[in-house]
């Protein structure tokens, strides 16, 4: 077991929402540490904490939810909410009679923003949040420093030379961001939790949220390998049903269950121009590389002796460490890929509340030449004075500029200081 308590970027974000709003839902994958994260903060201010999880809970809760819901503390933790939809609603007959901030904090491993009608029931008196596998700022130690933040600030990168460590960065990509794959030094259990996890993901969070909306979830796990197959690629979902030899209906639904039980993440293609030819198919990830390492049956060897498999590594790592960094920055940026009809692309687009735009490109290999920044270059060309910078982050060791507004930096950027 993983005794390490990690320090969350999100626990002031969280203690700030528990202030201002009556409910807020606390959601993300399961076992990224949202049950410990809301003891914590809701300790603070005296919470009751209930799970879901609990059997004889769960039966009243579904049995009466009004009578359950008007029978809780006046502050209380509801752990695994998606278990009992129907509390949505009564939660607000509770939340209409009394509207203080911090009222309850819920936790969910089901991102309500998808599953219809239950986020509707609690609009403009709940705040929503995510939790996402630890980051590798938050494994260091550095939840004060943000990559986002700092891709965004006015200055340039600074120089400096960091130490690339290939065989580090290998073992972080496989070993993922869920604590307790984090805290197993040895390859073959971390292989059997993940194992255990995606068999629990299957055979029980899935069915939850689907309930007798869809058949049989047989072919659930062929389709998340092919998923891993093609990971960072573009979403083509007729190509996926052939492959997965489903319904195109069928493809729809269970990929809308994977997203909803955060195992995969869509990123959008930018499109804002409407004068460029662009693609607007988004790009698919899953949200941790452990997992993915793990569908695509990939070791340290398998990943050195295969550059296609390393890109696609390398890239969802880079994608979903900028996605954790994001939701926790001052900035706020959203996230997106660019690509156009002739095959210019950015592999990452970050653009602020302010629309300026900040592209990064995603290199595995040591050595850089100026063609690798022509994407990049295409992405400055179509928004003009909005483009702040544009970084490839490679493994090599120096922070090195090349052009105005365009500079190339390590890796380990994404978790090492300045």
């Amino acid at each position: 077991m993983n005794d390490r308590l990690y320090e969350r970027a999100l626990t002031q974000t969280l203690t700030r929402a528990l202030e201002r709003a009556p409910v807020v839902l606390l959601n993300g994958a399961r076992q990224t540490g949202k049950t410990t994260l809301a003891r914590q903060a809701g300790e603070r201010i005296g919470m009751t904490y209930l799970t879901f999880d609990e059997v004889n809970l769960l039966a009243a809760a579904r049995s009466d939810p009004q009578g359950f819901a008007a029978a809780l503390p006046e502050r209380a933790i509801l752990d695994e909410v998606q278990l009992v939809p129907e509390i949505f609603r009564a939660l607000k007959l509770q939340i209409d009679r009394d509207r203080r901030p911090g009222r309850f904090l819920l936790t969910g491993s089901a991102d309500i923003l998808l599953l219809p009608n239950l986020s509707e029931s609690l609009a403009g008196r709940m705040e929503i949040l995510s939790l996402w596998p630890l980051s590798q700022a938050e494994i260091e130690g550095n939840t004060a420093l943000n990559v986002v933040d700092r891709l965004f600030a006015p200055e340039p990168l600074p120089f400096r030379t960091s130490p690339f460590d290939r065989e580090d960065l290998m073992r972080r990509i496989l070993t993922g961001g869920y604590p307790e794959p984090v805290s197993r030094i040895d390859a073959v259990e971390r292989a059997a939790w993940f194992g255990s996890y995606l068999t629990t993901i299957v055979h029980r969070d899935l069915r939850d949220i689907a309930g007798a909306n869809i058949e049989g979830l047989s072919q659930m796990p062929r389709l998340l390998s092919l998923l891993a197959s093609r990971a960072g690629g573009l979403l083509n979902q007729a190509d996926i049903a052939r492959g997965a030899g489903m319904a195109y209906t069928t493809l729809l639904r269970y990929l809308a269950l994977l997203e909803a039980s955060f195992l995969v993440q869509d990123i959008p293609a930018w499109h804002v121009n409407p004068g460029l030819r662009l693609t607007k198919a988004p790009k698919t990830f899953l949200i941790d590389t452990g997992l993915l390492g793990h569908l695509r049956n990939a070791d340290p060897a398998r990943i050195d002796a295969d550059p296609s498999l390393r890109g696609a590594m390398v890239e969802n790592f880079v994608a979903m460490e900028l996605r954790k960094a994001a939701g926790v920055s001052a900035v706020r940026a959203s996230l997106s890929h660019y690509r156009t009809r002739d095959g210019m692309e950015v592999d990452c687009v970050l653009e602020d509340s302010g629309g300026r735009i900040v592209g990064i490109e995603v290199k595995s290999s040591a050595t850089l030449q100026n063609a690798d920044f022509r994407g990049l270059r295409s992405l400055a060309d179509a928004v003009g004075e909005r483009f702040l910078r544009g970084v490839i982050l490679y493994g090599g060791e120096m922070t090195l500029p090349f052009g105005e507004g365009l500079q190339a930096a390590p890796l380990s950027f994404l978790w090492k200081p300045a």
